[in-house]
């Protein structure tokens, strides 16, 4: 499909009788944040000349260095599905540039544009398919979200006991009028628990979606006076949310993940590809799962994965090889939760894969066994490591990972690290419902 340009863009904006314009970004964090302009200004703004104050952007810049410019991606323009007929709004999402016209070192989604390119010098375009899973809840009486459930389906249940059918019908709805080709949705295992899949893309565009999909949701939710959360494990004692991501990397058109000669139809360089991101998923972890939250989730017992492993047969180990073959051969790696900012996850992914690549790292044998059931000793026999077990120990990982640390860049990696470790502090320091009921009125 062709890409939209300047020109066809502005033409757009008129054919809609458009009012205003979200120029949206993305922080370090993966927050979307968004300056609204008229839509007079939309030459000016697609021309790179709409300044912000960059100081005021967690993990940006500082004080003295504070203005920063945005840069639209023409082919990210789309009407908002709930505008008016006229009068309405558009979006588009935009890379953060220097005064002098050089990316931001800072930009998330400069940096996953910097991994893509060095993929293409590999000769290799990645496209990724993610399974975002999140939970619709009530609001109390002041408008503000609780974590109680408004139903008690489970995975693929139907209405009644599915009650929120109609909201997710609205998401997919308004996701596909903004272009998204929405492949399922359905009630996920927990009770309140949905996901919606959408069609795989290149790694940009995947970002670009999942971005997009979580404003989405979130907006149509409010609609049903209900509140959609992207939160891995916001309830003891039930599944957590994932990401589920799907990779693949093509070669002039065509998969070069499937080899119809290979054993199990795999190509060597979807074994290095598997082998690269076993290598470094201890070290990525940080970025895939950035939260104290997350680690509630990566806990044995919920069918998160916790170990290290491949297989080809079953659903515990950490990446799974789907059985369809052809053009859809992928790798699907299963820690990732949809609380990440997908540009730095997809970039850290991408970059794992392609070390795997270049240095033909092999991910030995792959383990069907179902590795929830094996003991400590039979997973240590086999090799299996686990991933982080809490904040702190994802971190410390990413800090021995030089990789990791220069697919994200200088600027990104320590104001990373600094944010998480005043995240981490600020938990450990906070007194918990659990402490005031355990420990209050016993000593």
């Amino acid at each position: 499909m062709a890409k939209l340009t300047k020109t066809e863009v502005l033409k757009l904006a008129k054919q809609y009788k458009l009012r205003s314009i979200r120029l949206q970004f993305t922080d370090i964090m993966g927050i979307i944040k968004n300056v609204a302009i008229p839509v007079e200004d939309l030459e000016r703004a697609l021309d790179g000349k709409v300044m912000f104050d960059g100081s005021s952007i967690e993990g940006f810049v500082r004080i003295e260095e504070s203005d920063m410019y945005l840069m639209p991606d023409p082919d990210t323009f789309v009407v908002f599905p709930w505008s008016p007929p006229e009068g309405g709004e558009a979006r588009l999402i935009c890379d953060v540039y220097n005064p002098d016209g050089t990316p931001f070192e800072g930009c998330p989604r400069s940096t996953l544009k910097r991994i893509i390119a060095e993929a293409a010098d590999m000769g290799y375009v990645m496209n990724a398919g993610p399974e975002a899973e999140f939970f619709l809840f009530l609001k109390d009486e002041k408008g503000n979200p609780t974590t109680q459930t408004h139903d008690q389906g489970g995975y693929f249940d139907m209405p009644p006991i599915d009650m929120g059918e109609e909201a997710r019908r609205e998401m997919v709805d308004a996701l596909e009028k903004m272009n998204f080709k929405v492949e399922s949705s359905h009630h996920e295992v927990a009770p309140g628990q949905h996901e919606i899949d959408f069609m795989y893309a290149d790694a940009l565009k995947t970002a670009d979606n999942i971005a997009t999909f979580r404003i989405v949701v979130k907006s149509i939710a409010l609609k049903h006076n209900l509140h959609a959360t992207f939160m891995p494990k916001p309830i003891f004692g039930i599944n957590g949310s994932g990401m589920h991501t799907n990779m693949s990397l093509f070669k002039d058109g065509k998969n070069i993940f499937f080899d119809p000669k290979a054993p199990d139809q795999l190509s060597q360089e979807c074994l290095y590809y598997i082998g690269g991101t076993l290598k470094h998923v201890r070290g990525f972890t940080l970025i895939t799962n950035p939260l104290v939250n997350s680690y509630k989730r990566l806990v044995p017992g919920y069918e998160a994965p916790v170990n290290i492993a491949w297989s080809m047969r079953n659903r515990s180990p950490l990446v799974r090889i789907p059985a369809v073959r052809g053009e859809a051969t992928r790798v699907e790696l299963r820690s990732p939760d949809p609380s990440c900012n997908p540009y730095l996850a997809l970039g850290v992914m991408l970059k794992a894969g392609l070390d795997g690549i270049k240095n033909k790292i092999k991910p030995g044998a792959p383990v069907n066994k179902n590795v929830y059931e094996m003991t400590d000793e039979e997973r240590a026999k086999e090799g299996i490591l686990a991933l982080p077990g809490t904040l702190k120990e994802a971190i410390d990982c990413f800090r021995q990972d030089k990789l990791m640390q220069e697919a994200l860049g200088k600027h990104i990696t320590n104001q990373l690290i600094d944010a998480k470790l005043t995240e981490r502090y600020l938990y450990h320091a906070c007194v918990h419902e659990w402490e005031k009921e355990r420990y209050l009125a016993v000593f």
